[in-house]
């Protein structure tokens, strides 16, 4: 018996038990071969880049706030009583044989996750692909955002140094201020009082299985929703001639077909690539580029130095306290959110910081999850928008990321009032009035600009322009 007879054996053998026959129809799903189509990936890889940088990183790592006499290599600390979680991750960047490498890795793994998530929104959001039938994926891809920049704040406190034990106990007051259960939730996620011996192994179990399961999770939902239904496509430009073909068509009741045009307006045929071995090709070249793009990230960029800012000191507070970017927009608010807006109902305190910490972003969140709703469409879309040619909803995108750019301005109002020669409080104003009235101006501008505004419609005797969700 040849080698290939062996391997055919083995494949009858494992697909009598596991019925490979049946998900080879799978191998000819079509993706459409659009560039902007991959940041989906990007972000997939990241999260695979991140646990297993994760796991290297948890061989070395201790989640206890115990003291320890340090021995490392940084001098300034040789022989001081320190945090362990302190001291592990001292050892990591400066002991452990490519520990600064991988730790930068997974820093900068996690950055590269929110923004390639970010910018797949955002391209979702502006062709229009969250439409009939996909409103199930957006929702999920909201969910997911948004648990991954929470896990991204566990992170956060596991150094346990001033700079991250500070910025954790904003947190840590933001969710005491949550009306009636707030004590509740700090209790369970912080382990009582911040800091507390409890608060970095609560911590590190959201961090490395909680919140990661999680993410996980609603990646393999997103992922089934995905291969259930149909990719989007950009609009055709003309019909597709058969030579032209040079893949399988995913039709609408799950067939194949090898050939035959497809006409301009065929919303029943996904013209791309086939699963394999074509996009897996295409994904083998995008995880090493995203692998590239990381590893001269860690190589050149460093990431947050704990020995600058020394362990956990409740008698002292850092100079100079952000969030990562991702995480600013949300800090802008509680800057913003003024004193005075602290309120009764029925007995129930509302506190300014409870608004400006969780209920604005949660409006946020809660609009984006919405939207597909709010701007939603009776039939089936296959094809992709044109954002030029949506003055209202492009408008409205517009706004929405100058809104969450002048509110990360405002989280970063330190640097800002810095810049311009004014104190915090007398910059307060201005940027309060840049968040209410730039994002208005900004869409007004950009749906003026499409022709928002135009009335002219097309005379009775001609026919309007097919729109993506006819039938």
């Amino acid at each position: 018996m040849n080698r290939i007879d062996r391997l055919r054996q083995l494949y009858g053998w494992v697909d009598e038990r596991l019925d490979l026959e049946s998900g080879k129809s799978f191998l000819g799903k079509a993706f459409p071969a659009e560039d902007s189509f991959l940041l989906g990936e990007v972000a997939l890889f990241c999260f695979l880049l991140l646990v297993l940088s994760g796991v290297f990183l948890g061989f070395f790592f201790e989640p206890s706030t115990s003291e320890v006499e340090y021995d490392g290599s940084v001098a300034e600390y040789q022989g001081e009583e320190l945090p362990e979680s302190f001291v592990s991750v001292l050892n990591i960047t400066y002991d452990v044989p490519f520990g600064m490498l991988i730790r930068r890795m997974h820093h900068w793994a996690a950055h590269l996750m929110v923004a390639s998530m970010a910018l797949h929104m955002l391209r979702v959001f502006f062709t229009g692909a969250y439409r009939n039938p996909r409103e199930p994926n957006w929702l999920v891809g909201t969910g997911l955002a948004g648990v991954t920049m929470f896990a991204a704040y566990t992170g956060y406190a596991l150094p346990f140094d001033e700079f991250a034990s500070t910025a954790v106990g904003i947190g840590y007051n933001v969710t005491l201020s949550v009306p009636l259960v707030g004590e509740t939730i700090a209790h369970l996620a912080f382990g009582g009082s911040f800091p507390s011996s409890a608060t970095i192994p609560r911590f590190y179990f959201l961090h490395v299985l909680v919140l990661p399961a999680i993410i996980a999770g609603l990646i393999g939902v997103h992922m089934l929703i995905l291969v259930r239904q149909k990719h989007t496509e950009a609009q055709r430009d003309a019909d597709v001639p058969a030579p032209d073909l040079h893949r399988r068509d995913e039709r609408e009741d799950g067939a194949a077909a090898d050939g035959g045009a497809v006409a301009r307006d065929d919303d029943s045929v996904v013209v791309g690539l086939p699963a394999f071995p074509n996009q897996v090709a295409v994904s083998a070249v995008v995880f090493f580029l995203t692998l590239a793009t990381l590893s001269l990230l860690a190589g050149f960029l460093p990431v947050h130095n704990i020995a600058e800012y020394g362990p956990n000191d409740p008698a002292s507070t850092p100079s100079l306290i952000m969030p990562d970017w991702f995480l600013m927009w949300g800090y802008g608010f509680l800057k913003l959110t003024p004193s005075w807006l602290s309120f009764d109902v029925l007995g129930i305190h509302i506190s300014a910081e409870f608004i400006g910490g969780l209920a604005l972003p949660g409006v946020v969140f809660g609009l984006v999850a919405l939207w597909p709703f709010i701007d939603y469409e009776d039939s089936a879309v296959h094809f992709t928008a044109d954002p030029l040619e949506r003055p209202f909803q492009t408008g409205v995108g517009v706004a929405g990321v100058v809104f969450i750019m002048l509110a990360s301005i405002a989280g970063m109002d330190v640097i800002v009032a810095d810049i311009v020669g004014m104190t915090t409080a007398q910059l307060k104003p201005y940027l309060t009035a840049a968040l209410l009235v730039g994002p208005l101006i900004a869409g007004l501008v950009v749906y003026a600009g499409l022709g928002g505004f135009d009335d002219d419609e097309p005379p009775d005797d001609e026919p309007t322009a097919r729109t993506e969700g006819d039938e």
